[in-house]
């Protein structure tokens, strides 16, 4: 679940990158990284942290050109703390390349092996998203006989790539002296959008994960980019797509409507603030029809996520909606926090509970799910600390009980609260007084009624079902052994040959 940008421009680009990677912050906040291409030289600058700490004047004003990339990292893969991991990677060969990646490659171990045997092409580091690029560059040099390249030869190669990568990929790379390339994987698991400028200069385009970079930059939203498909914008400003992949099928992860994209965003022609309208709508006739026995005095949201949804269930109920906490906008999403002590810790920084709202209240939190249990199990002690005489539990998503190998921090099983536990069971682990949970159904509904074109999702972290085909029962034994296994040291060792941070 990181945020990728990708612009080419008529002017310097460092700062239209910078300012898209601000808008896309809440996709990582591990590290930072833009690459920008001058004539046939790429500039580099990235580390550990926020995109306003990472980034400083002097880093700006040595990201020259009029074309770059910039990435945000959330860490599914490899190590959170290694700066070496850092996003975008680099390899010189063939004619110099740079790549951004969100999501998770489920057959990256089998592509390292490849790699090294077959390909004779060094991998640095222990991330997927370097596995993907150097597969890119071995396609391209397979694609073309000579120092030249041509559109058609970089199809050619993401036809390549699509071919040996399994599992959730959307990426936009650079290629030194040509230009930007984007794609998507034949089943559009993570969002990519695409739009343009038209200005007296020529066309500018921009490529990020979400749209709402393009609102904030001022570009004009073309699209979304198809599962399979690879668009191809040269030096001059021309654009050119293909679709890549024979079999291909829209299954956009539905989590991403849930809680990961901000609700500002429209993913695959669908706005994610109606989605979360229909969430709160559908939880509401759950409990018309199923949980009519709750004496529900106000409903309160927990920030931000959930809000739309709370606020439509409270109007379809009938019932007063108040903000009850008060959240403190420097601290990170606890979700995206690596470890448990320091979620649980983050949640007291991030929340504080207004006693007037809960004191003596039956009252109906809502939140946009429930993964770990973390969050929840703080949330509804603050609440009872507060005064709150019932305390009812909403989650606008069905319970989390299987591993999301695709790009969203869900490896483990043991690390899911709802694995193994009915509903009476999780409501006791939270603490609250009762549980209600949406429909998988229902929610798959709240989000294709708004496009005829959408009919299927990625829901593996709720059903298990997992689209790609080739996550098998000892696949996810395997990378939760390694997940309990590996150590943090034992990550960063091996993360420290060498280090490429480097501003050229």
């Amino acid at each position: 679940m990181c945020g990728i940008l990708g612009i080419v421009a008529q002017s310097p680009a460092n700062q239209l990158l910078y300012d898209g990677l601000l808008m896309l912050q809440h996709r990582g906040q591990d590290a930072s990284g833009i690459v920008t291409a001058q004539g046939n030289t790429f500039h580099m600058h990235k580390g550990c942290g926020l995109v306003r700490d990472v980034f400083r004047t002097r880093d700006m004003r040595a990201l020259t050109g009029n074309m770059g990339i910039g990435h945000v990292r959330y860490p599914t893969a490899g190590s959170a703390s290694s700066p070496a991991e850092a996003q975008p990677f680099y390899v010189n060969s063939p004619f110099g390349i740079v790549l951004g990646h969100n999501g998770n490659l489920t057959n990256a171990s089998q592509l390292s092996e490849e790699l090294f045997k077959a390909d004779l092409r060094h991998v640095n580091t222990n991330s997927d998203s370097e596995v993907l690029l150097n597969v890119l560059a071995h396609e391209l040099q397979a694609s073309t006989q000579n120092y030249q390249l041509d559109p058609d030869a970089i199809f050619a190669a993401v036809s390549g790539v699509h071919k040996r990568c399994k599992g959730a990929y959307a990426a936009i790379a650079m290629i030194a002296g040509y230009g930007l390339l984007a794609f998507r994987d034949p089943y559009g698991i993570r969002p990519l959008v695409f739009g343009v400028i038209e200005n007296e200069l020529g066309n500018e385009y921009l490529v990020a994960s979400e749209s709402v970079a393009l609102d904030t930059l001022g570009f004009k939203l073309i699209r979304d980019v198809k599962p399979g498909e690879a668009i191809f914008i040269d030096e001059a400003g021309n654009l050119y797509n293909k679709q890549c992949a024979p079999n291909h099928s829209l299954n956009p992860c539905i989590f991403e409507y849930v809680y990961l994209a901000r609700p500002d965003s429209v993913i695959d022609g669908i706005s994610v603030y109606e989605t979360r309208l229909n969430m709160g709508e559908y939880l509401a006739d759950k409990i018309k029809t199923s949980m009519r026995h709750l004496d529900i005095d106000v409903v309160i949201p927990i920030p931000d996520s959930s809000r739309p949804s709370a606020l439509q269930l409270a109007n379809q109920l009938g019932v007063n909606f108040r903000e009850g906490f008060v959240k403190n906008r420097y601290v990170g999403r606890t979700f995206i926090m690596p470890g448990q002590q320091q979620r649980r810790k983050s949640v007291r920084q991030k929340l504080n509970a207004m006693s007037i709202e809960f004191r003596g209240k039956n009252v109906m939190l809502v939140d946009d799910s429930i993964v770990r249990g973390t969050t929840s199990r703080e949330i509804v002690q603050m609440a009872r600390e507060a005064g709150a005489n019932k305390i009812y539990f909403a989650s606008a998503a069905p319970p989390v009980r299987y591993p999301n190998v695709y790009g969203i921090d869900m490896p483990t099983r043991q690390e899911l609260i709802a694995t193994d536990r009915d509903n009476e069971e999780i409501c006791r682990e939270i603490g609250a007084d009762d549980l209600i949970f949406q429909d998988s159904e229902a929610l798959k509904q709240a989000v294709s009624k708004l496009s005829s074109s959408v009919k299927k999702f990625e829901t593996s972290c709720f059903d298990g079902i997992y689209i790609t085909g080739d996550v098998t029962s000892e696949y996810l034994h395997t990378i939760e052994q390694q997940r309990i296994t590996d150590s943090p040291l034992s990550r960063a060792r091996s993360n420290t040959q060498l280090d490429l941070s480097l501003v050229v």
